[in-house]
């Protein structure tokens, strides 16, 4: 039984969600603390960045038990303001919002920076979620349901794809098979595939005909020696080109992962476009099975996002290919436990939520393994709950949350039959 898993007191949950939770934030721990030593060399102090580290954790096991203390019906009435607030952040983070690795995602409140594609995502679930339950029927979700998603994602999705393409994707990845779960009618989730392979193809198109590979822009001007007529041009851009900006750096991801031309290991380019890519098959290719074990990493010194969006190649070189499948383990344990709760909840309401922000840490870990091992284009989307992070940290910790919270407070199959026996033996 469920409750035979089920811990008390202040923190009351399953325990085995508990228990992946507890795993992720110890590699956690242990891995940013290894491959920080980039950011300890610019601080002059080597536990800097992992004590920063554990206080976000702390923080966010805070956040976590305040928010699985909140009975699952109330999560219902975050979704309207969680909405209003994700779209506006959204809209002020495209003109005042900082500039990281050429792209604005951050605002900075009180000096602390956080991106309002994080809140997003979770409004877009609950929206979803609340949504897929209320207009279920006897023979599934009702056709209106799938418009009403579309609305929703239509005004936050672009807002996000602008600035990072990658979360966009997630976050469709996420609903579409929220809707799956959910029963929309497979012919209206047939036709939205079809719009999505259009859409997908025209942005594409859209990418490889205006976009620019900056390294060969870059090439043929040092060729050329083309200066000030360049510059002036870039001044001049117009406002699509300043919307748009992103297209350069999706192509020249999507021209690396394109190119088959054969590289000898001696020519590998270590310092320059290729270097994250490169120096990540490397520490692949030199871990074995049983790694060159915790904090002898040798190429954390030499990928500048080794605590974040390749910290899984890192944990490959360290832990093996064993530590490697562990971690995976780990979210497929997660997955599965949250559908097994799901399974058991007599609410269609909180059984979609809590699989929507399960999926979002599931699919969001898959990415950041594709893109370590070289399956996929790179996506900066950060391992959740081990990588170094800020937002997404406290994101993830409240997402956890939410399935302790369902999993002890939300109504259960079992006891509605018992409630409903009783209430036929009254009659």
């Amino acid at each position: 039984m469920l409750k035979d898993k089920t811990t008390e007191g202040k923190f009351k949950g399953d325990a085995v969600i508990w228990s992946v939770f507890f795993f992720l934030c110890i590699i956690s721990i242990i891995e940013v603390f290894s491959a920080s030593s980039h950011l300890s060399f610019k601080s002059g102090d080597y536990l800097a960045p992992v004590l920063y580290h554990c206080m976000l954790l702390a923080v966010g096991v805070v956040v976590m038990i305040v928010t699985m203390n909140i009975p699952c019906r109330y999560f219902k009435l975050a979704t309207p303001l969680a909405l209003i607030i994700s779209f506006f952040m959204l809209v002020i983070v495209f003109f005042v919002g900082e500039s990281t690795n050429g792209s604005q995602r951050w605002i900075a409140i009180f000096g602390i920076q956080f991106q309002p594609s994080e809140i997003a995502k979770g409004a877009i679930v609950l929206a979803t979620a609340q949504i897929l339950s209320a207009m279920q029927t006897s023979d599934g979700a009702d056709k209106r349901a799938f418009k009403y998603i579309m609305i929703v994602c239509l005004l936050i999705v672009p807002l996000i794809m602008v600035e990072n393409l990658s979360t966009a994707v997630l976050i469709c990845t996420v609903v579409f098979l929220m809707m799956f779960i959910g029963k929309v009618p497979k012919v209206q989730l047939g036709r939205l595939l079809g719009i999505v392979a259009l859409s997908v193809a025209l942005v594409v198109t859209m990418v490889m005909v205006f976009g620019h590979d900056k390294d060969e822009l870059a090439a043929e001007a040092a060729g050329k020696q083309v200066m000030v007529q360049q510059q002036a041009e870039e001044e001049d851009e117009n406002v699509l080109e300043k919307i748009f900006h992103r297209f350069d750096t999706w192509k020249g991801r999507i021209d690396k992962f394109l190119s088959d031309d054969y590289v000898a290991p001696r020519d590998l380019d270590l310092n320059g476009k290729d270097a994250q890519t490169s120096h990540a098959n490397i520490a692949i290719a030199s871990s074995n099975l049983i790694g060159k074990g915790p904090g002898n990493s040798v190429e954390r010194d030499f990928l500048s996002q080794a605590f974040s969006d390749f910290i899984y190649a890192i944990i490959i070189e360290e832990m093996g290919l064993f530590g490697a499948f562990v971690v995976c383990m780990l979210y497929v344990i997660l997955l599965f436990r949250t559908a097994t709760i799901a399974n058991r909840c007599a609410n269609t309401f909180p059984a979609l939520l809590i699989m929507g922000f399960a999926m979002l840490l599931v699919v969001q870990a898959m990415f950041n393994m594709a893109v370590a091992v070289g399956l996929v284009p790179v996506t900066g989307q950060p391992l959740p709950l081990i990588s170094k992070g800020g937002t997404s940290t406290i994101i993830n910790c409240v997402y956890i949350g939410v399935i302790l919270s369902v999993s002890y407070s939300a109504k259960k199959k079992d006891d509605a039959d018992a409630d409903t026996a009783v209430r036929k033996a009254a009659a």
